[in-house]
């Protein structure tokens, strides 16, 4: 039987965490990852709503999803909201505040979501006396960033239906690096969120899906989807670029 792709699993240690793999540094030595875990601070769960931190805050950690998921989004000139990022679990929230020292976004629940928060001064401390820490630590910042600039650039220039249906496939990898179906999964963010994020209108947006499921690509009920014929999905989303730019 298919296992759906859920958000809701967590481990009370980063020894035991199956997410370990994703928010820590790979083969991080256990003598090193027993010193993070004792800079760790496993916060009171966050709510559906509320901001883990907001644009404009002092920056003082960065913070790995355990459970749930959450948006990044900024306040635009005319106060719209412009959504930035999805992140789900085993991803680090927080690292583009590193230079400025001020969050450039909030981050906000979008469903009740645990949060391991890291102070980013402790965690530098850390890093000075654990070389190997240090290493690793900074690939993962930059395995972070270049996701994001990865799949901001695949969306650029695109249609409604082949930037959806990048984003579908994104979404399909995330849960497939989880140990979750890669096929059926459920979306945390609700469609107008996902709209904000791709640039695209309610309307557009509802148009667009039910193009795809017309077309045989994709199964919906609500926010669960099912990618029914990934081969096509890929050349949609990528034309000729083909599906080794869809695992990049």
């Amino acid at each position: 039987m298919t296992r759906i792709a859920t958000l809701s699993e967590s481990r009370d240690s980063c020894h035991n965490c199956r997410l370990r793999t994703l928010c820590l540094p790979d083969n991080l030595p256990k003598d090193d990852i027993g010193k993070l875990e004792g800079i760790v601070q496993r916060r009171k769960p966050v709510s559906r709503g509320d901001y883990l931190f907001q644009a404009g805050q002092r920056f003082n950690s960065i913070y790995a999803v355990r459970t749930g998921a959450v948006k990044t989004s900024t306040l635009m000139a005319n106060g719209d909201e412009h959504i930035s990022g999805f992140h789900l679990p085993g991803e680090v929230i927080g690292l583009d505040a590193i230079v400025s020292r001020d969050h450039p976004s909030s981050a906000i629940a979008l469903e009740t979501a645990s949060i391991c928060e890291i102070p980013y001064a402790e965690l530098e401390t850390l890093s000075d006396h654990t070389p190997s820490l240090q290493h690793r630590l900074m690939r993962i910042m930059s395995r972070e960033l270049l996701a994001e600039q990865s799949t901001n650039h695949l969306l650029s220039r695109r249609s409604a239906e082949q930037r959806l249906a990048v984003v579908l496939l994104k979404f399909s990898e995330r849960f497939a690096e989880r140990g979750l179906s890669a096929l059926r999964f459920r979306l945390p963010m609700s469609r107008l969120d996902l709209g904000n994020y791709l640039g695209l209108v309610p309307e557009t947006m509802s148009r667009t899906f039910r193009r795809l499921e017309e077309q045989g690509l994709v199964g919906i009920a609500g926010k669960e989807i099912e990618i029914v014929d990934s081969g096509a999905m890929r050349a949609l989303a990528f034309g000729a670029e083909g599906s080794q730019v869809a695992r990049a």
